[in-house]
Order: structure tokens, then sequence, then C-alpha cells
């Protein structure tokens, strides 16, 4: 399985966030990657510092031929098409792809596999549990469930209409 996180809490040229993330999607497929399943969209506090632009939030599971580092190059070159700058770490943003889960594999380096920070996040383990509620750590072999029970702010994400 490999899961995608996406993320934005600055408008860009699709419209506000929510907008940016379905013409996110719809390019990743015009790219050739097949959309298996996407998570509702989920309104989140900005992090860290929530006084920040909220976040909209959503999880995808994909299927593609691409490597992990062919995919995550890829992903990039999404983001910067949607207006990305990287200015510094955990800025505002227009567009946000993190590859979470590549089919399981795990490695380090030039790219770290699973995202090294999935289990802190609520904003990815929210959404990831309403599609793939039987999804495993590739690590750990701790499920979704297991993982969301232990972070304190499991219910700061907030489902969209």
């Amino acid at each position: 399985m490999i899961v995608i996180a996406l993320g934005a809490n600055l408008p860009s040229k699709c419209g506000p966030p929510a907008a940016t993330l379905a013409a996110a999607l719809g390019r990743l497929k015009a790219l050739g990657l097949h959309i298996v399943s996407v998570s509702p969209f989920y309104k989140t506090p900005a992090w860290p510092d929530p006084a920040g632009p909220p976040f909209v939030n959503a999880v995808a599971i994909i299927q593609t031929r691409l490597q992990p580092a062919e995919l995550l190059g890829l992903l990039h070159e999404v983001e910067t098409e949607f207006g990305r700058m990287r200015s510094a770490p955990n800025a505002p943003r227009t567009l946000d792809l993190d590859l979470i889960d590549h089919d399981g594999i795990v490695c380090s380096g030039q790219i770290n596999l699973p995202h090294p920070r999935l289990a802190e996040r609520s904003f990815v383990l929210v959404p990831l549990a309403d599609i793939a509620p039987g999804w495993c750590h590739p690590v750990t072999r701790e499920g979704v469930g297991d993982l969301l029970a232990r972070l304190p702010d499991r219910n700061a994400p907030v489902r969209l209409p």
C-alpha cells in the first residue's frame, strides 16, 4: 500500500486549501498515479504554531510503478506547480505532499520510509484510519488505531462537510 498525506493552509492558484487538495489529486491522476482511495478532508490547527492559518488535510492510497525516490520527486514537482515555497520548516504552504508509506519499504538516507514522524501526527493518522483501518506501521507493526490512541490531540482534526 502506498500512502500519501496531503495538506495546505494557504490559498493556491486553484483557490482555498480544500480546492487545492482536490486539484492536486486530479494532477496526480493526470500524471499517471492511480488514486485508489481518498479520505475525507479534515481541518486541523497549524503546527507547530496553532496561531497560523489552519490546515486542510487528507490521506490518499495510490498505486504506481514508481520507486520511492521517483515518487517523492514527482510529489515535490506537483508541490512546486501549486506554488509551494520551501522557505522555512513548518512554514505555511499552498500544498504539502508527504510520502508516508511505500508498500512497507523501510529505508533511511536520501529518503526516509516510513515517514519518520507519522506516528506523532493526528492529521495523518485520523484520515488514514478512515480509509485503511488495517494499516500497520512497517517498523513497529502497530496498527493505525493503536498509534492514534497514544496521541493526546487525536481529536484535533475536524472532518469537513
